[in-house]
């Protein structure tokens, strides 16, 4: 049994981590190529596959949610408290600002900086909305299902949200609010903040709510 602190640190440090790899890998798909194609490519693949051994590494722990939007599918399945599910959130916030900065070290450039990237069209609101119900889905149905490929599942739908979305798939809101402070190839401008954030957590309600329905079996009356 894992302590709170334990817990917290886990999604904290978890979370910087994935913003490190999401960062730094930006950043150094940028600077290998002029083809915004190609580093998004090498951008794609780092995430997908450091998400997939960042879930091995703390999901025994703290479930490795990485992610508000996570953390609140969890709490409206009452597997997390309210308390407990604002800690994390906080943690996650937390740990993703220290990615961003760790990246930033990795390559000498500011720590923390503005994004000038602006992201506020209604398609990526859409995008957004989808990337997160796909997450949260493949969360809750592997997590029934088949737990043991949750890492596995999660790091291939964020693969393939980065080619599949206009948004090119955040579906977290720690990982937007922390990249405003990048002005990098994987950066977001504060101001559209509001409408990937709203976007991420209407996709995690409505994703719950429907992936508790249809992954749970129904009860027929035995007849006598």
């Amino acid at each position: 049994m894992y302590s709170p602190l334990q817990k917290l640190s886990a999604e904290a440090l978890g979370t910087a981590l994935l913003l490190a790899i999401v960062i730094g890998s930006g950043i150094m798909g940028d600077a290998l190529s002029s083809d915004d194609a190609v580093a998004l490519l090498g951008n794609t693949v780092a995430t997908g596959a450091g998400l997939v051994v960042l879930i091995l590494i703390f999901g025994p722990v703290s479930g490795a949610h990485f992610n508000p939007a996570v953390s609140f599918s969890f709490f409206l399945q009452k597997q997390l408290s309210l308390k407990m599910m604002l800690a994390y959130i906080l943690a996650q916030i937390i740990g993703a600002i220290m990615g961003v900065m760790l990246a930033h070290g990795m390559f000498e450039l500011e720590l923390i900086q503005a994004s000038v990237k602006t992201r506020d069209s209604f398609g990526e609101g859409i995008a957004e909305i989808i990337a997160t119900f796909a997450l949260v889905l493949t969360i809750i149905a592997t997590v029934r299902h088949r737990p043991e490929s949750t890492p596995y599942a999660v790091g291939l739908i964020i693969t393939a949200g980065y080619w599949y979305t206009s948004s090119t798939s955040f579906a977290n809101p720690a990982v937007a609010l922390a990249r405003t402070f990048s002005n990098t190839f994987a950066g977001i401008e504060m101001g559209s903040i509001p409408l990937f954030i709203g976007a991420q957590f209407v996709g995690a309600a409505i994703a719950t709510g429907l992936g508790l329905w249809f992954t749970t079996p129904a009860l027929r009356e035995a007849k006598g």
